[in-house]
Order: structure tokens, then sequence, then C-alpha cells
């Protein structure tokens, strides 16, 4: 578009829109969710499916306590797995998922940056899914293979939050970034939600295999679709409407990020306030969400001795709260953003604080829940799980408020340091509850689990509030960006975008001749 021709925007008709719900952004929001959805399905399910390929009969003695009587009704679910593997064993198992994962997130938003999220985010995909479909394959040869697969799955998904972020940079208004973001991310709970669940029912059915061929299908499924109806930029999409087009550019000429990376200032990063508070509540958000993402059906399992389609259904009960709020918590956040009750940075703070403090809170308090009590144990655990979704419109939008330009490598950044958490996690659960003999033992070495992420949590509250901000940083413009940019957040007047009638003429839009 640079050097374009120019003139006045005029519509062709008086009072013409700028689409909401019918729009190609939000279009790209829903089909992201569906990549993530694909994504998360394919990364948790193996939670459930572990519990039935393993071997749990020599765990009986756990089940030790007055108040906690084991389950002598033997179920198709409760036949001994194919494997022995320990606690230690399976652990690692489930975090060699993240040993890929991390690897490839700095990468893959550069690679999105340079070359576009749309083929980035869709191969990444597509290999996940692939790997996916071998997965039964790989775990009956060898247990290292087994490994070996679960790591290359997650360097395919590693690209996945940069490429979006950086597919955003160019789709999402400044005043609509909450909506379109956590639209988008909250299909990865939305895929825990069916995951969970429906693994338990095809472990119960089809036996652990179809878990992976079904997914591993899905994912295949959806890349096709992605690589059909998505494009990088509004002014590569065939179907983009004038107005909704001229819309989105006009918004993002004023915030003054427009342009091209010509190169990344790393040592900028390494030195930002802001960035470290973006990568320190990454971090302890994602504590918490991987150590309950892959242990939960275990702990549900063991600790509240629940069967395995019992613990595939209630552990997607936390996650189908999450994703609701994520969607009401991205709303409101623009909400208030828009109508100036609160500026960006308080916004992004408020948000902050409480999705990492409700969920300690609430994570410490299931500790001290008997499997007696397991309604409750239910209740705490999905408040502790769902409040975490209010920091999908805090730390989580916030790499597009501080550095619109660069948001596809600072996603890569945090997420690479936020991943951490992903083998961490499961290896302090794993080496906590290993050498347990009683269910009591076992209990309260989950309760160290708990303790240990709500101080976690704290510690993440405390930094984002210090060092957070919302603005957009002076090192993430030019200065010719800086000169003509127009201050955002309280201090301009937005385009309220509600399907009311608009006439962008009054909004200063720019038309740019398609044929220059």
């Amino acid at each position: 578009m640079d050097g374009a021709s120019s003139s006045a925007f005029r519509p062709k008709k008086s009072g013409e829109k700028v689409p909401v719900w019918t729009s190609t952004r939000y279009l790209l929001a829903v089909l992201g969710s569906f990549g993530f959805f694909s994504a998360y399905g394919m990364r948790v399910n193996l939670s459930v499916a572990m519990v039935a390929m393993v071997n749990h009969t020599q765990k009986a003695a756990l089940n030790g306590s007055e108040d906690c009587v084991p389950n002598t009704n033997t179920t198709g679910q409760d036949k001994p797995g194919e494997f022995g593997w320990d606690s230690g064993e399976q652990s690692i198992i489930l975090g060699a998922f993240f040993y890929g994962y991390i690897v490839t997130q700095i990468p893959g938003g550069f690679l999105a940056g340079r070359y576009g999220g749309k083929p980035v985010f869709g191969l990444g995909i597509l290999c996940t899914a692939l790997f996916t479909l071998v997965t039964p394959v790989a775990a009956r040869a060898n247990k290292y293979l087994f490994i070996a697969v679960r790591v290359i799955q997650g360097l395919g998904e590693g690209v996945t939050f940069p490429a979006m972020h950086a597919m955003w940079k160019s789709w999402a208004p400044p005043i609509e970034r909450s909506k379109l973001v956590t639209i988008t991310y909250s299909g990865a709970h939305l895929g825990t939600v069916f995951s969970l669940p429906i693994s338990g029912l095809l472990c119960d059915h089809f036996g652990w295999p179809s878990v992976f061929y079904a997914f591993g299908a899905l994912g295949c499924l959806w890349f096709v679709i992605w690589m059909l109806m998505v494009h990088n930029t509004p002014e590569e999409h065939p179907r983009i409407s004038y107005v909704e087009r001229e819309y989105i550019q006009g918004e993002l000429r004023r915030e003054g990020t427009t342009g091209k990376n010509e190169s990344i200032p790393w040592l900028t990063f390494a030195t930002s306030a802001p960035v470290w508070a973006i990568v320190l509540s990454h971090f302890s958000n994602n504590w918490g969400f991987y150590t309950l993402l892959t242990d939960l059906p275990t702990y549900m399992k063991e600790i509240l001795l629940f069967d395995l389609t019992q613990a595939g259904f209630l552990s997607a009960v936390p996650y189908l709260c999450i994703w609701l709020v994520i969607i009401f918590g991205g709303q409101l956040a623009d909400f208030l953003r828009e109508n100036k009750f609160l500026s960006t940075t308080a916004v992004r703070k408020v948000f902050n604080c409480g999705g990492l403090v409700l969920p300690g809170i609430f994570m410490v308090a299931t500790g001290y829940v008997n499997c007696s009590q397991q309604v409750l144990a239910i209740v705490f655990l999905t408040f502790s799980v769902a409040m975490g979704g209010l920091c999908m419109s805090g730390f989580n939008v916030n790499h597009l408020d501080i550095a619109p330009r660069y948001a596809g490598v600072l996603m890569g950044i945090s997420n690479c340091v936020a991943t951490i958490p992903g083998f961490a996690g499961p290896a302090v659960v794993g080496i906590l509850t290993q050498n347990a003999k009683t269910w009591i033992t076992r209990k309260h070495q989950w309760q160290i689990v708990f303790y240990i992420t709500a101080g976690i949590n704290a510690f993440g509250t405390i930094t984002y509030v210090l060092m957070g901000d919302g603005t957009v940083q002076s090192w993430a413009m030019s200065q010719s960006e800086a000169k003509r940019a127009a201050p955002l957040d309280e201090d301009r007047e937005r385009l309220v975008v509600n399907e009311e009638h608009v006439d962008p003429r009054t909004y200063g839009f720019i038309a740019h001749d398609h044929n220059a």
C-alpha cells in the first residue's frame, strides 16, 4: 500500500456500515478459534488417554482414607492398561510436548512477521495433526519413540500463538483487540472442553488409539479450510468489503504502527519493563494452567476417585467456564476502554490481577477438600481455572498494545518463557507424588503443588502491577510514525463499530487505489 495513489473516501451509498459479525476480521477470529480448538484437542487428549494406557492396578493402596474407599465396581475403563510406566515416566511423556513447543516460539514469530501468519499457523497445526495420527504406532513401538513424536508435535504447535499475534497486527483495529484476540484464543479452552470428555468416551468404547486418530483427522480437515479461506492481510483478501478494509487500515494508520519490520530491537526487548511484565505474568499464568491441563484427569482419578469417563467429563467443566470468562472478559475490557471508563493500562492490570490472584486462592482451597466432597472440589477447581481466563484481556493482549509491529516476536518470547511450566509443572507433580504410599500422603503432596502455584501467581501479579503498560512504546514506532501518530485511549475520539451507520469520511479515512 505504501506509495499508492490516494483519494478521499466516498462510500457508494450513504450510511454504509462497517460490518462486525459478518466481517472478514471476525471470520478470521472464528477460524483461528477453531484452529486452536484443534490444536489443544491434540495437546490434551493424552492427559486422558494416559489414564487408559497405563496400568493403574498397583495404585489401589493410595485409597487409604476412611472417607475415601476405593470403588469396587470394575468397569471397562478400569482394566489394566498396556504400559507399566510409573509417575515419573508419565510426567516425562506428558511434558515432552513442551520441549518441542518451546523451541519454535521465537522462530514462529519471526517467520510469521516475514512470510505472514497464515502459512506458519496452518502448517504448524498440520504438523501436529500428522504426528498425532502416528502416535499409537510410536507408543507401542518404543517409549522413546513416543517421546520423540510428542516433541515433534510440540515443534509444530509452538508457532501457533506467535503466528496468530502476527496476523492480528494487520487485522485488529486497536479498540477491538481484546474482543478479537479473546475470541481467537478461547478456542484453545473450547478444544479442552471437548477433548477431555470425548477422549474418555473414545477410550472407553473404542480403545485409547482412537483418541489420536480422531483428533489428528480433525486437525487435517481444519488445515484445508484455513488455507482456502484466510489471507495474511486485508489488502490480500479478495472478499473483504471496501469499507471494512478502509476502517482497519485507517485505525492502524492512526496508531502509527503500520510499517514493516526493518529490524528487531532485541536489546530493547530485554531492557523494557513492560515486556518483562508480560513475560513474567505469562510464565505465572501458565504454571497453574499447564499443571492442571496435564494432570487434572489424574488428580480427579487418584485423589477425588472418579472413574475415567467421569474424570474426562468433569475435567472439562472448568474449561467450559474459562471459555465463557474469556469471551465475556474481552467484550467487557474493550467496553471499558472504548467508553473511557478505564485506560488501556488500567484495564490490562485489573484483568491481569484478577486472572492470577483468584485462581491461586481457589487452587489452594481445592487441596483441602476430601474426595467425599467431590462437588465442592469441582466448584473450587472450576473457579480456579475459569478466573484465569481474565488474563486473556490482561497480559495476553498486551503485546499488541505496546508494540503492534513486533507482536508476533514478542508473543514468541513471552510464550517461550511461559512454556517452561509446561514441562516443569508436570515434573514437579511427578517428583512430589511418585513416592506416595497412601492416599493421605499423596493428597498432602498435591497441597504443596497448589501452594507453589499460588506463590508463582502472586509473583506475576506484583511484577505486572509495577511494570505493566498499555500504550505503544516509542521504540515500537519509526520517527516518522511517532510524529504523525494520533493519541489513542482516552485522549482520542473513537469510531464506534456496533453495526451503527457510519460515514467513514467523518473520521478521515483515506482510500487507496487497488490498482496502484
